[in-house]
């Protein structure tokens, strides 16, 4: 029965396959427009759009390997490269108005820069430390860096639209059908092959979340003892509605943490592990604080170094061994260790090559780390470890789950329907102040 419709389904396929490559082959080229339409009819068609007249800030060959990079990790992220007397009111709104696509949108306008995304593409705050992790960059190096950190980041997937054209005239009608021949003869051995790799691709996924499932449950066990310490009861003398909500949170991350994990099927479940365990503890130094008197914290990302050690405090120099110097969320205790010029107590988890920290352990333990601290901190956090250096690569993107992000959209068609708000703030770098965010407002 199987090998009847197999057969049935050849004509569709051969016509389906016939379609697209004359559909592709002879649509005609696009022209070089400066306008916002023009612009958005460019990005319909390929991620990176360079203006004829800020063709010196980045170079045609630079441009189409952008483009590949994009192309490659199958995300919407759009990059324009726009003079500096290109006008900004709107700009970004009128942009993701015109391509009517879901997605990050990235704009390089003289020697300043910024970027907007769909906030289900990307957070806000994401999209703001991305910017501002390339701020005063060349152009060349800037769209480079922040393509690459913004695809390891983001979620979503590139728009249908940008299958690729032929530069222009016609092919006739025998090629066209040759070459349907051809790709239909050829999809027996490729669908040989794609099944091949989607069972090397799920053992691999078994075994990362078997490697992290050890790295979760000392976590999880690690809350819970903290937990059974607290000592604190809802009637207890004192207690008021703030305390009893702040325990009452805590109860609620622990138990979500242990239902997520139990119902992991692949490393990026582990994400909403690690942020339930998070938002716990969090929760936790609240009541801490309101039981001793003192105001509630701010909210910060977890210690850096281990994040069972709780909320940071304060962000503390520190330079990884053969890295450069950056500035951490640290605990009290590590920032004094720190500040005595001693080391700070470092998680360190089980690799092939013996124990090692965190971000020396290999690219499974990325949805690990990205449910403590979001995508937005993590390439500058990141920078220059083993973990940071694959993470930053779109083919760690595309097969490691966006640190777990795999059920954002993005790339979807959705004309002008989308949230205004997700495109607000002026034009980072000097432009109307602001600089990164969402969509909206101005420039």
């Amino acid at each position: 029965m199987k090998a009847v419709l197999r057969t049935r389904s050849l004509p569709a396929l051969l016509l389906a396959v016939l379609a697209l490559v004359v559909a592709t082959t002879l649509a005609p080229g696009v022209m070089a427009a400066t306008g916002v339409s023009g612009i958005a009819e460019a990005l319909r068609k390929g991620p990176v759009h360079v203006d004829p007249a800020a063709s010196g800030q980045l170079s045609r060959a630079d441009a189409d390997r952008l483009a590949e990079r994009i192309k490659g990790a199958g995300k919407p992220l759009f990059v324009t490269v726009l003079p500096a007397g290109h006008p900004t009111a709107n700009l970004f709104s009128d942009l993701r108005t015109a391509t009517g696509i879901t997605g990050l949108y990235a704009i390089r306008l003289g020697d300043r820069f910024d970027a907007r995304a769909d906030s289900s593409v990307l957070s806000r705050t994401a999209v703001r430390n991305l910017v501002d992790s390339v701020r005063g960059e060349d152009a060349r190096t800037q769209l480079a860096d922040f393509t690459d950190r913004a695809l390891a980041n983001m979620g979503g997937r590139a728009p249908a639209s940008w299958g690729g054209r032929a530069a222009g005239g016609g092919t006739s009608g025998t090629a066209l059908i040759t070459a349907a021949v051809v790709l239909a003869v050829g999809g027996a051995g490729a669908y040989t092959l794609v099944r091949r790799n989607r069972r090397r691709r799920a053992a691999e996924r078994r075994a990362a979340l078997d490697r992290l499932r050890v790295v979760v449950d000392e976590d999880i066990t690690a809350f819970g003892e903290e937990l059974d310490r607290l000592d604190f009861h809802p009637a207890e003398p004192g207690a008021d509605d703030a305390m009893r909500a702040d325990y009452e949170r805590a109860l609620d991350s622990y138990d979500r943490a242990k239902q997520c994990m139990a119902g992991a099927r692949g490393p990026e479940d582990v994400r909403p592990v690690t942020e339930a365990l998070e938002d716990g503890r969090f929760s936790l130094a609240g009541l801490a604080a309101r039981r001793e008197g003192r105001p509630p914290p701010e909210r910060r990302p977890p210690c850096f170094f281990d994040p069972r050690h709780g909320p940071s405090v304060t962000d503390a120099a520190w330079t990884p061994p053969g890295g450069s110097l950056r500035e951490v969320p640290v605990c009290a205790a590590d920032a004094t260790r720190l500040a005595d010029g001693r080391d700070p107590v470092v998680r360190e988890v089980d690799t092939d090559h013996g124990r090692r920290p965190y971000w020396d352990a290999g690219p499974a333990y990325g949805p690990w780390v990205g449910g403590y601290f979001g995508g937005g901190i993590l390439p500058g956090l990141l920078a220059g470890t083993l973990l940071g250096s694959m993470m930053s690569t779109p083919s760690y993107a595309y097969d490691h789950g966006d640190f777990g992000a795999a059920g954002y959209q993005g790339g979807d068609v959705s004309g002008a329907d989308f949230d205004p708000g997700d495109f607000g703030g002026g034009f980072g770098g000097g432009f109307d102040g602001g600089g990164g965010g969402d969509f909206g407002g101005g420039f």
